[in-house]
């Protein structure tokens, strides 16, 4: 139905809150660097007028610190686009900090948390080969 595909790999480690913490922020990382996935307004039956939302599905897969790094370097080999999110972020408290941490992480060996993935269909399929939905 799509040509394109949103995921998000959350560490399967983390405390419920500090997942949905992150996938909250990769969600707004991926709609900011693909705003044509975005949907039309939603107006209800009395006229009021809501916010958009995606107008296309998101996986969320949960996975293990190596199982993401790994991801992270498919993901770059195939030139889609990421979000990344570093341990070292839960610590800060605006986005300037949160720049600095992640200018500090071994490109090689981050301390991932998340990562959020958009592109093509079957790039991101390839890319998440093996990774198991998340279980809530």
């Amino acid at each position: 139905m799509f040509d394109t595909k949103i995921a998000f790999i959350v560490r399967n480690d983390l405390a419920v809150w500090q997942r949905l913490n992150v996938v909250a922020f990769l969600a707004t990382g991926i709609t900011s660097a693909a705003p044509e996935i975005m949907g039309e307004t939603y107006i209800d039956a009395k006229g009021h007028h809501y916010g958009n939302i995606s107008r296309q599905p998101m996986l969320i897969f949960e996975a293990d610190l190596a199982a993401l790094q790994r991801t992270h370097r498919k993901g770059l080999e195939r030139e889609l686009t990421l979000i990344p999110y570093v341990h070292a972020m839960f610590s800060t408290g605006h986005d300037a900090d949160n720049r600095a941490v992640f200018l500090a992480e071994d490109p090689e060996n981050m301390n991932l948390v998340g990562i959020g993935l958009f592109g093509p269909k079957k790039a991101v399929d390839k890319v998440v080969k093996g990774l198991s939905l998340h279980q809530g």
